[in-house]
């Protein structure tokens, strides 16, 4: 059963905030952007991703630190790579904030085929192949998605 694969109170944590996170992460790359609706969908996107990654941290799989914890270290890189600009109105702000937020949220869903991984399949040599041939395409797709809007917005 479902809920037989989430053991602890910070792993629902965990859960409830990337659910969060994937819903408004989603949805302010779909919308149109510099809007009111777009600012505060992102607040709640960069929140359940500080929340997140934070929570990560105390989640102990494979005997310790692992390369999931490293993931979680460069998905604060790339949300935090998104805002400092944008609040600072550094030169170029808008691009930097577009590619880390856009790379922030094709991450996440790198980290979600991940996850499933974890949950879903027995065998540890099957794990890996499958998280990287999941990760790869989800990075392919994005990337695609990432130029195309940039194109949009004359960023290229």
């Amino acid at each position: 059963m479902f809920v037989d694969i989430i053991d602890s109170n910070i792993g629902w944590f965990h859960f409830i905030t990337s659910i969060l996170a994937m819903l408004s992460g989603t949805i302010v790359l779909l919308n149109k952007k510099g809007t009111m609706f777009h600012k505060r969908t992102g607040y709640v996107y960069v929140t359940s991703m500080l929340l997140l990654n934070i929570s990560s941290f105390f989640i102990v799989n494979f005997g310790g630190f692992s390369l999931f914890h490293f993931f979680a270290i460069a998905s604060l890189a790339t949300v935090l790579g998104a805002i400092i600009p944008t609040i600072r109105r550094v030169k170029n702000w808008f691009q930097y904030h577009f590619y880390f937020m856009s790379w922030s949220v094709v991450g996440l869903y790198c980290a979600f085929w991940a996850e499933v991984g974890t949950r879903f399949v027995n065998n540890m040599a099957d794990f890996w192949w499958m998280v990287a041939l999941a990760t790869g395409i989800t990075g392919y797709i994005g990337s695609r998605i990432i130029n195309r809007e940039a194109k949009k917005l004359k960023l290229k």
